[in-house]
């Protein structure tokens, strides 16, 4: 639908920095135009009082008034030729877009049981015997528990864990589950409750 005489948002030219709105970047653009340098000067310094002002909960922020140069700056695409009270050139970056992140390519064969899990696994294999690899190989197992009654709805099997333990570490940690207590806390008695909920 055109009607005439109405002037929608979506058929104007986007705006650099939305948050200050269209008319103060009319201002900006009228600034680039003005051929007398002074006046344009005085122009941008009324500009950024205006802009000032329309946050004035940020005024005490340190960096407040380079932050509003900056935005003079990126708004007129860098063309207002004025005497800047602070250096604008970090302003350039502020506009680049990001590299995108490489998404991790790494797939467990066993997802329950994260990527942190299996990374206890293979400092598991590296270990010698002793006591440090004995309090490392409780605190697996016992994540192990808290993964399998978090991810499995609840159910979990000592034995299920132990072999588990067993086969990532290429058999170096077996569990005997005739002595060893798993420890989960507060997880399992809330999974249990959930159980008897249903």
């Amino acid at each position: 639908m055109n009607i005439e005489g109405l002037d929608y948002n979506t058929q104007r030219e986007q705006l650099i920095l939305p948050e200050y709105g269209r008319e103060v970047q009319k201002m900006v653009d009228y600034a680039v135009t003005i051929e007398d340098r002074d006046e344009r000067q005085r122009c941008a310094e009324t500009i950024v009082g205006i802009m000032e002002r329309m946050f004035p909960q940020t005024q005490d922020n340190i960096d407040y008034q380079q932050k509003l140069w900056d935005h003079l700056a990126i708004m007129s695409n860098f063309k207002l030729d004025i005497d800047y009270p602070v250096d604008i050139n970090e302003a350039k970056n502020i506009m680049k877009k990001p590299q995108p992140m490489g998404y991790p390519k790494q797939t467990n064969p066993v997802k329950h049981y994260g990527s942190m899990v299996f990374e206890l696994f293979e400092k598991l294999k590296a270990m010698e015997p002793g006591p440090e690899r004995d309090e490392l190989t409780r605190l697996t197992a016992n994540q192990m528990k808290r993964n399998l009654i978090q991810w499995s709805h609840g159910s979990s099997d000592d034995e299920k864990i132990a072999s588990d333990l067993a086969r990532f570490t290429d058999g170096k940690i077996q569990l005997d589950l005739d002595s060893f207590r798993f420890n989960v806390g507060n997880l399992k008695d809330h999974s249990d409750k959930r159980r008897k909920r249903r």
